[in-house]
C-alpha cells in the first residue's frame, strides 16, 4: 500500500530567501506600472525545456498557486520567482560516443576528424542524448525594493545571481525601464573585515561570531582550514590569518534575530530568521513570511554593510 501524500498544509515551507547576493538598483530608474509587469512575466511565463533543449527559463507564481500572480506586492515589496530547467548529459557518455565515431570514420575513410569536424559531431551527439537527458528544475527568488534602490536575488553566489538578473533585466528594458544595477560594493573588502574580527575578536557593534569559519590560502598553496560547530576565539586562528589565510566565510548572528553565514564575495547564505516559523500565518503564509523575512533583511543589511566600512555606489 502506497504511504498516503502529505496534504500541501502539511509539507514544510521552503523559506524565501535560504541564501541573497544584493545589487543596488541607479538613482534615476522609475519601476514599471505593476499591472504592465505583470503582464509582460505572464506572456514568458515558464515552460518546460523542449526535447532537444538544453535550458528553459520562466516566471512562475511566487506564492506557489497555479495561474496565481507572477509579481507579488507585500508592505510595498515587490516579489518575483524565476524558474530554471537544465538538462545535462554525461560528459562520460559523450566522450565514449564521440571516441566510437571517431574511430568508424577512421576505419571506412582511413582518416582522423579534425578539430572542427569532432567539434560538430560532439554537437550531435548532445542533441541525440537529450530526449532521454534527466531535467533539473530550480528557482531563484527576486526582491524588488524600489524605495530603497535594492533588488535581493535568492542566490548563493554572484555566479548563480548572473543569469537570473539577466532575465529581471531583459524584461524591463522591454517594458521600456532600462534597469541600471551593479553589485553591493563596501570600503573594506568582506576577507579584509572578517580577519579583523577575528583577530582582535571584537564583532562589529550588533553582531556576534558563531561557530562556523572557512579560511582560504590565496598563494600557490591554496590550502583551505574549516571549523565547523567549533569555538572561534582561538589563538591560532589568528595564527592562520598572520601566515597568510583569509576568511572566505564565517558564520554571523544580527542582534539574536538573524544568523547567517557572509563570504568573501559579500554573499550572504545560510540565513536563518528567528521566530519565522512560529508567526501568525494566514492562508498560505506567504505574506507573513514575506513580510517578516524583507523587514528583518531591511534593516540588517544597512548594518552590514556599515560594519564594512560603509557602501562604495557605483551606480
Amino acid at each position: 500500500m502506497r504511504p498516503l501524500e502529505p496534504t500541501s498544509s502539511a509539507r514544510p515551507r521552503m523559506p524565501l530567501f535560504k541564501n541573497i547576493v544584493v545589487y543596488r538598483i541607479g538613482p534615476d530608474w522609475t519601476p514599471p506600472a505593476f499591472e504592465r509587469l505583470e503582464a509582460e512575466l505572464q506572456r514568458l511565463a515558464f515552460q518546460p525545456c523542449e526535447p532537444t533543449q538544453e535550458r528553459a527559463a520562466g516566471w512562475v507564481p511566487p506564492r506557489g498557486k497555479d495561474n496565481g500572480a507572477m509579481v507579488e506586492s507585500v508592505a510595498a515589496q515587490w516579489i518575483l520567482k524565476l524558474a530554471v530547467e537544465r538538462k545535462s548529459v554525461p560528459g562520460g557518455a559523450v566522450r565514449a560516443e564521440l571516441e566510437a565515431r571517431c574511430k568508424a570514420i577512421e576505419a571506412e575513410q582511413g582518416r582522423k576528424p579534425g578539430r572542427k569536424e569532432k567539434s560538430e559531431l560532439k554537437d550531435e551527439i548532445i542533441l541525440t542524448f537529450l530526449p532521454r537527458a534527466f531535467s533539473k528544475r530550480s528557482s531563484h527568488v527576486i526582491w524588488l525594493d524600489a524605495e530603497q534602490r535594492s533588488l535581493v536575488i535568492a542566490a548563493g553566489s554572484m555566479k548563480a545571481a548572473e543569469p537570473v538578473v539577466k532575465q529581471l533585466v531583459d524584461v524591463m528594458a522591454d517594458l521600456g525601464h532600462v534597469l541600471p544595477l551593479s553589485p553591493i560594493s563596501t570600503s573594506l573588502a568582506p576577507a579584509t573585515a572578517m580577519a579583523e574580527w577575528l583577530t582582535t575578536k571584537q564583532p562589529p557593534e550588533g553582531f556576534s561570531i558563531d561557530r562556523d569559519l572557512e579560511l582560504k590560502n590565496t598563494g600557490e598553496e591554496k590550502s583551505v582550514v574549516r571549523y565547523a560547530r567549533h569555538n572561534l576565539e582561538l589563538d591560532e586562528i589568528g595564527q592562520h590569518i598572520q601566515e597568510g589565510k583569509l576568511p572566505a566565510q564565517l558564520a554571523l548572528t544580527w542582534n539574536d534575530k538573524v544568523s547567517f553565514v557572509l563570504t568573501e564575495q559579500l554573499a550572504i547564505r545560510k540565513i536563518d530568521i528567528r521566530g519565522i516559523e512560529d508567526a501568525p500565518k494566514g492562508e498560505d503564509g506567504f505574506d507573513a513570511d514575506a513580510s517578516i523575512a524583507t523587514s528583518e533583511l531591511s534593516a540588517l543589511l544597512p548594518q552590514l554593510l556599515t560594519s564594512l566600512g560603509g557602501e562604495l555606489h557605483n551606480v
